[in-house]
């Protein structure tokens, strides 16, 4: 099988979409079926942007899986100082695989083009390939389905907008982005226009109409991490909170609503979604962030040639 890549769902179609999610929930019942299957290979983990879901759920699958996860911080190798394309060459023949959490997307693009193994996205500006599959994953263990279901993502339009707006018009969900701001950072203007023509994607700013015929909602964080804690962003942070704080998820929002809660954390509450939201009975971002640990292992087992 050719090397495939996962960038983001660009060059996935929604049946390969569909196999590997079946797949997550296949290893998921039966994971002692799985514990050698990716014997003595390696994941090289290339680690710009902080993490704790994304290292955790992958170290653990490679190690589940009987392979083994390396794990490289940006700043403590020489990604910092050589360039990027000569010590990805160098990195491939070293490793099987190569997972990047990275600034931008052109830093994952240029990985992708000059490794000679398979290079997955663990988050970047634009897209977050491995988040959105852990919730299309959840919403599908929770509801029996995803075509037909009815998403509703609320805050500032970012990369996980884009996953959610791109994966889940290809396996035939209903998305709905409420969404009064864009980072513009993460702004992909042909995936918007394609999911648009499929008829399945809009967006509105009548956040309670939309919350009313919601099936899942979802929101994350106004603020990237990188930026949250950074001085010099206070200023874009206070006024992003002012601007938000009516769409946040709480209980006067949802409190009649059946609609499944999402959150692909970290969590701030009091910002993008409240206390009561969070341990409502409705609910389900923790089962979410468990799931990022068996749809990577789909991805993993898929990319190398061991689905």
């Amino acid at each position: 099988m050719a090397k495939k890549h996962m960038l983001n769902y660009k060059n996935w179609s929604g049946s390969e979409l569909r196999e590997l999610l079946d797949l997550a929930i296949e290893v998921k019942k039966n994971q002692k079926n799985y514990w050698n299957a990716l014997d003595h290979m390696t994941l090289a983990m290339i680690f710009q942007k902080t993490s704790t879901r994304t290292r955790v759920s992958f170290e653990v699958a490679m190690t589940q899986l009987g392979g083994h996860a390396i794990f490289l911080d940006w700043r403590s190798t020489n990604f910092i100082l050589a360039e990027l394309k000569d010590e990805i060459r160098y990195l491939d023949r070293n490793v099987d695989a190569i997972m990047a959490r990275l600034m931008t997307f052109e830093q994952v693009q240029e990985m992708a083009e000059y490794s000679r193994v398979p290079v997955i996205n663990g988050c970047d500006n634009k897209y977050h390939p491995t988040q959105g599959l852990a919730d299309f994953l959840t919403i599908k263990e929770h509801l029996g389905q995803l075509e037909g279901v009815h998403l509703v993502y609320v805050g500032i339009h970012n990369n996980v907008a884009n996953s959610l707006v791109e994966g889940g018009t290809k396996l035939g969900m209903r998305v709905t982005t409420v969404c009064p701001e864009f980072n513009e950072a993460s702004r992909d203007q042909e995936l918007l226009d394609e999911a648009a023509k499929t008829g399945l994607y809009e967006n509105t700013l009548d956040l309670k109409a939309a919350v009313a015929a919601a099936d899942v909602v979802y929101t994350d964080t106004w603020v990237d991490m990188e930026f949250f804690l950074d001085p010099k962003f206070e200023e874009e942070k206070k006024r992003r909170i002012e601007k938000m704080l009516p769409y946040q998820l709480n209980e006067a929002l949802l409190k009649n609503s059946k609609a499944l809660i999402m959150h692909d954390m970290p969590i701030h509450p009091g910002y993008e979604i409240d206390r009561w939201a969070i341990e409502s009975s409705n609910a389900i971002m923790f089962d979410q962030a468990e799931n990022r640990l068996h749809a990577e292992k789909a991805v993993l087992l898929r990319v190398l040639g061991k689905a």
